[in-house]
């Protein structure tokens, strides 16, 4: 017989020692270091690569909100670190799962996967003390992930500009220029090995969190 969904658990043991319920989560179920780690290993694009290593989750994340500062900065306007963090975090929840869905697949997960990514998404927000967009900033954000996006499925993913536009159906123009290689030199959008993704990102988050103290 089915248990009831109250009694049902689905844990996973991070490297910390600490227990997350995917189903039940908590702030205080995960350390950074366990999140930088859980981003570095979930892939984007189903784990597919024009390169020998496929981009993480934590690398994109660290993209977008260069892409976002990069646009706040041409407008003479600088990102807040409070900003800048919610961006860095906004896929936090797939780290914590482990699976970064591609977008066409989600609404056949269903119902019940949505509400266990928001669930998800709530503890995140609220361990780091992060509001809730605007739609304004919202708005924003989604520019700058779709910039993103394209960029990735071009210069990573190995799709030409015009399968990303007619197949993907994402209308961003790919960006010729990687935004984290003045940060961090390297080879224009190489995806990173997973613990150096890992280390970058969590020196981001560290960064962040103290700015926001």
């Amino acid at each position: 017989m089915a248990r009831d969904h109250q009694e049902q658990r689905a844990w996973v043991r991070m490297p910390s020692g600490r227990r997350l319920d995917l189903l039940d989560p908590t702030p205080f179920d995960w350390d950074d270091s366990d999140l930088a780690l859980g981003l570095a290993r979930t892939y984007r694009w189903g784990g597919h690569s024009a390169w020998p290593l496929p981009l993480s989750v934590a690398q994109h994340s660290l993209t977008v909100m260069q892409v976002r500062a990069d646009a706040c900065a041409a407008t003479g306007v600088t990102l807040t670190p409070e900003a800048a963090l919610r961006e860095l975090l906004h896929d936090a929840e797939e780290g914590l799962l482990g699976f970064d869905c591609i977008s066409p697949l989600k609404p056949f997960l269903g119902a019940a996967f949505k509400t266990l990514s928001q669930k998800l998404e709530a503890a995140v927000f609220l361990r780091y003390g992060l509001p809730h967009w605007t739609p304004k900033e919202h708005a924003a954000h989604k520019v700058a992930d779709r910039l993103a996006a394209a960029s990735e499925a071009v210069h990573v993913a190995g799709w030409s500009a015009q399968e990303v536009h007619q197949a993907l159906k994402i209308s961003a123009p790919p960006l010729q220029h990687d935004p984290l290689h003045a940060v961090y030199g390297g080879t224009p959008w190489e995806p990173w090995p997973p613990a150096l993704a890992a280390e970058r990102f969590l020196a981001e988050l560290k960064r962040l969190k103290q700015l926001c103290a």
